[in-house]
């Protein structure tokens, strides 16, 4: 993929399904009694790796028109695949579905593509294990592929190392079928899409603080979901409109979750002129239209308690920090180096190949702004967020970029260029 400097970004765009929500809908509509239908779903390839994987434990999911309609059997109604359970590119689908897997009445193996295979699983091992379950790293490495034989399982409460809602759901959806309460504990609190959208199914939780804590359920009831916007896949867009000259994007319908809206708070600090019109906090998930224009950016320091909220925005908001004045500092952002790639590594990596002022610490980045960024070959490590975030860094760039692996954006932005391409006409 070649791209070029563009005079301006203009428009509107609606961003896909968020894919968070997407992912969870689809499994808790499974294990749910009845019918759920999803609407706005995320037909990226993650989120079909869920649906493939329930599928292939013997649950009907109709997709009609954009409309996923997922045909639950209740808590105890999957069945065993005839083969691996096969994840894809998804942490979320393999961390999530064993927690479900955990307490079933029978064996399967999860496993995924060479990425997934190096991802850290110890995170849901460790809980699981001391929830009652048999859960096994086929290589012995704490990573896919994995083995799982169903077995009853124990409430537990459990102080997590990291704030990541994978692991906080994988341990609340094993809790569900477990004997006692369950509690889960964070440094800080990670997106909890988890706890909205599982009440909202029928189950018992509660959130205090950084704890939650899920009763045992014995059924669950299907549902319609509305998925807002990706607010990671608005990103793009927003720094796109901040960054360019003339520019003024509307990004409408995006989810601006508390525990996802990490962007807009930065983006204020950074004073970027972004401005939340037609704000509805009626649902489950709170949502808005995002209005962005050009701005001129200043640096800010980001970290602590809000890093969790805009884990997978951090490297586009690296990338927007090359265009601000004076010297952004990201840190307690570890995470960044088991995502997909290590997009620490990465991002600086293909940072400094545009002419970017930029160093690498150990849990984060230092970016000293305003020096002008020139076309270079970008490797996406095969990562859709390293892939997109170069893309709107090519278009404010001198010169031709080239992305290698551009076509991962499919994971979760499949009409990623089309829609850039549009809106820079």
């Amino acid at each position: 993929m070649k791209l070029h400097k563009a005079a301006h970004i203009r428009g509107e765009i609606t961003v896909p399904g968020d894919k968070s929500i997407s992912h969870r809908s689809v499994m808790f509509g499974s294990i749910a009694k009845g019918t759920t239908e999803i609407h706005n779903f995320l037909e990226g390839a993650d989120c079909l790796s869920t649906i493939g994987c329930f599928r292939r434990m013997g649950i009907e999911i109709e997709n009609k028109n954009g409309t996923v309609i997922v045909h639950g059997k209740g808590m105890h109604g999957l069945t065993a695949p005839s083969g691996t359970l096969d994840c894809g590119n998804s942490g979320t689908t393999t961390r999530l579905i064993s927690g479900i897997l955990a307490p079933q009445n029978f064996d399967v193996t999860l496993t995924g593509d060479e990425s997934i295979q190096k991802r850290p699983m110890k995170r849901i091992i460790e809980p699981l294990s001391m929830m009652g379950a048999d859960i096994k790293s086929i290589r012995g490495n704490d990573c896919a592929p994995l083995k799982i034989c169903g077995m009853p399982l124990a409430g537990i409460h459990y102080t997590s190392k990291v704030a990541s809602a994978q692991v906080k759901s994988a341990i609340l959806l094993a809790g569900l079928y477990a004997d006692g309460l369950t509690t889960v504990t964070e440094p800080q609190v990670s997106r909890n899409h988890t706890e909205l959208m599982l009440k909202f199914f029928g189950a018992e939780l509660e959130s205090k603080e950084t704890s939650v804590t899920i009763w045992p359920a014995t059924e669950l009831f299907g549902n319609r979901i509305d998925v807002p916007g990706d607010i990671s896949s608005s990103v793009y867009f927003v720094a796109a409109g901040l960054i360019l000259p003339n520019s003024e994007v509307l990004i409408k319908n995006v989810g601006i979750n508390p525990t996802r809206a990490g962007l807009i708070k930065v983006c204020e600090a950074m004073g970027a002129d972004l401005t939340l019109l037609n704000e509805n906090h009626g649902n489950a998930e709170p949502t808005a239209d995002l209005l962005v224009r050009t701005s001129s950016l200043k640096a800010c320091t980001i970290e602590g308690d809000i890093i969790p909220t805009l884990i997978d925005e951090l490297p586009t908001i690296a990338m927007m920090a090359c265009f601000a004045e004076g010297t952004t500092v990201i840190r307690d952002a570890a995470e960044l180096k088991v995502k997909e790639s290590n997009r620490i590594a990465i991002m600086v990596e293909n940072l400094r190949a545009m002419g970017a002022d930029v160093e690498e610490t150990e849990d984060g980045m230092i970016i000293h702004g305003g020096k002008p960024l020139h076309g270079a070959v970008i490797d996406s490590h095969k990562d859709h967020r390293i892939a997109m975030t170069f893309a709107v860094a090519a278009l404010a760039a001198e010169g031709e970029t080239e992305i290698h692996d551009a076509d991962c954006v499919n994971i979760s932005y499949p009409a990623f260029y089309e829609e850039l391409e549009r809106l820079t006409e």
